[in-house]
């Protein structure tokens, strides 16, 4: 074989490819704080484009169960996922890490068997405060906030936004309560809030199949609305269990509370469910 051909042979084989570089992939930053003696991870999700405009500000989004195992990125792909589609408005959003659920998210209850079931529940009032004085600050003293801030939970979680809703109205600009769990305490809550009728920031809150107490004092809540409050209730008992109303309602949750100019909604199915409501919101 003659020099000339060896060297056309080496020419036609491939060139050695290069191995691709894997990078982490970063989705936010995370900070580490205390309350009730436990240690507590506070994870935020920045919207696209904070970091190319330094004099943008964004609405906040607290959202409770908020640990990297827990809801983060369930909560944090639902609000990009509004995003894109101009549901709802882009915000910071912040995952607050929960550990015993009962003892955090729920107050005390004279009920015997709540008592004996969750012997640690009962302080929702301290991991309020905590919230909102020291885990709200610490966010605000980073982040190009705008001043508007949502609090969003369910289940338990939704149990604590609507006692902040009637206890601390004031602390957020509105409030997601998804199938929240009314039942505790005898249905405690629903009656003090149809005792004691204000006005306080838009809600949203929703009943799947829960049924009994729980669904006696969602009722009750409806009932106990204002006519000048602003609310929207889903109503979602023959489509929805318990255990799918977050991965359900979240999105409209969002889209009810940080509504857009986007006139295209209705046309892709995103038509915002309110089967009982106050006033707009917009």
């Amino acid at each position: 074989m003659t020099a000339a051909i060896v060297s056309s042979l080496l020419l036609l084989q491939p060139a050695a490819v290069a191995e691709p570089e894997f990078e982490p992939l970063t989705i936010g930053e995370t900070i580490t704080l205390t309350v009730l003696d436990e240690a507590r991870e506070i994870n935020v999700v920045l919207p696209p484009g904070y970091h190319d405009d330094p004099d943008r500000t964004w609405p906040v989004v607290y959202m409770l169960d908020g640990a990297r195992e827990q809801d983060l990125l369930l909560g944090a792909g639902i609000a990009g996922w509004n995003r894109l589609w101009g549901r709802s408005q882009a915000v910071i959003w912040v995952g607050i890490e929960t550990k015993d659920r009962q003892r955090e998210l729920l107050n005390q209850t004279s009920d015997k068997e709540e008592q004996a079931r969750y012997p640690t529940a009962g302080e929702s009032e301290v991991f309020g405060e905590w919230l909102i004085n020291e885990v709200a600050s610490t966010i605000e003293a980073r982040y190009r906030v705008n001043g508007t801030d949502y609090l969003v939970g369910e289940s338990a979680a939704g149990h604590f936004v609507m006692e902040a809703w009637i206890e601390a109205p004031s602390a957020f600009d509105g409030y997601a309560a998804i199938s929240p769990s009314l039942q505790w305490n005898n249905e405690a809550l629903s009656m003090r809030l149809a005792a004691e009728r204000e006005l306080r920031p838009p809600l949203y809150i929703s009943l799947a199949d829960e049924g009994g107490a729980t669904e006696s004092g969602i009722l009750r809540v409806l009932g106990a609305m204002d006519e000048a409050q602003q609310w929207c209730f889903s109503d979602r008992r023959a489509d929805l269990r318990h255990a799918t109303s977050l991965h359900g309602l979240l999105p409209e949750a969002l889209q009810y509370l940080m509504p857009t100019e986007a006139d295209w909604l209705d046309e892709y199915g995103f038509s915002l469910r309110c089967d009982q409501q106050g006033p707009s919101t917009e």
